[in-house]
């Protein structure tokens, strides 16, 4: 067994397995390893999981953190607070980290699975120096296209799983550098626009609240996608040039709101973790996240794009679970 004690900084791996027996059988070693080392370690997956490995663990399970993340990750642009907070509170401990962290799952749609790889990618960012981690992912290969399993590849420098063990042959993603490359796809259905700039906030107020409700969200559902949307636009009008526009449809059961302006996002972890300085920016993209089920952000040199998804049903946010 990988000890993380024999390596300096952050160690991120894919692990494939077949099947919750092998699921169990590759992870729970790494689980038993920590505790009797001593080593602090957070487990984030799905429920069900969760708890087959807090029975297997029996009395260790106390020294586990554990948390279902498919409750308070199903917005993948949530998932590295979970870890830059699990890091900051054992920073004082001397020893090494581990984590379990399943981000991909079968049943994400085609916008999550993008921006579920993105953060794979991202983490190698956020933790690429510094106090010793090692970090797991688990794929399930009996389950997941063979796309995502190769997309894991190439968002982890190291695999191990299906009899082996090593260094990635290709890594890293080309968005680990640019995480804010490509387009997003144009809305399928009709779109209603506002072009805005400071005198327009309460506008984009009024009509975002009305189509939230005219769509079906709750009250609750309803005023986080109105915040949300308003600090995207005060963002723009901050540091976005000034104005820019303001887009709304349906899709299936989301509302989808779009802000577009001329400036460019450069920090690649904007958004994902709080700033302390609301100077910096930034602000307006982590409300989003924690407001909205999913936040996709694309900036070039042509400006930035901000889309974001409200559902009806409300969403476990990471700045209250």
């Amino acid at each position: 067994m990988l000890r993380p004690s024999e390596h300096a900084g952050f160690r991120h791996e894919a692990v494939f397995y077949a099947g919750d027996e092998d699921f169990v059988a590759q992870l729970l070693p790494f689980l038993r390893d920590a505790v009797q080392a001593a080593e602090p370690v957070l487990v984030a997956v799905g429920e069900r999981k969760l708890e087959r490995l807090r029975e297997e663990l029996g009395r260790d399970a106390a020294a586990v953190e554990l948390v279902a993340l498919d409750r308070v990750g199903l917005n993948p642009g949530r998932i590295i607070s979970l870890w830059h907070d699990f890091v900051a509170r054992h920073a004082s401990c001397g020893r090494p980290l581990r984590g379990i962290g399943e981000p991909i799952w079968p049943g994400r749609d085609a916008d999550e699975l993008e921006e579920a790889h993105r953060h794979e990618a991202l983490l190698n960012v956020a933790f690429g120096a510094g106090m010793p981690f090692t970090l797991w992912c688990p794929y399930d290969v009996s389950a997941l296209h063979e796309d995502v399993v190769a997309e894991a590849r190439r968002t982890h420098p190291s695999v191990r799983g299906l009899g082996g063990a090593g260094a990635s042959d290709a890594y890293p993603a080309a968005y680990e550098a640019d995480p804010f490359r490509g387009a997003l796809a144009e809305p399928g259905a009709a779109a209603t626009e506002l072009a805005f700039d400071d005198r327009s906030l309460r506008d984009i107020r009024d009509l975002v609240g009305t189509v939230a409700r005219a769509a079906g969200l709750s009250r609750r559902r309803a005023e986080d996608l109105v915040v949300a949307v308003h600090e995207l636009a005060a963002n723009s009008i901050v540091h976005g040039g000034g104005s820019g526009v303001l887009r709304l449809w349906h899709a299936d059961a989301a509302v989808v709101c779009e802000v577009r302006d001329r400036g460019r996002i450069r920090e690649p972890l904007t958004g994902r973790l709080r700033s302390p300085d609301a100077r910096l920016g930034g602000r307006g993209v982590w409300l989003a996240h924690q407001l909205c089920d999913l936040v996709q952000v694309r900036s070039d040199d042509h400006g930035t794009v901000v889309r974001v998804h409200v559902r009806p049903a409300a969403r476990a946010s990471l700045a209250t679970a």
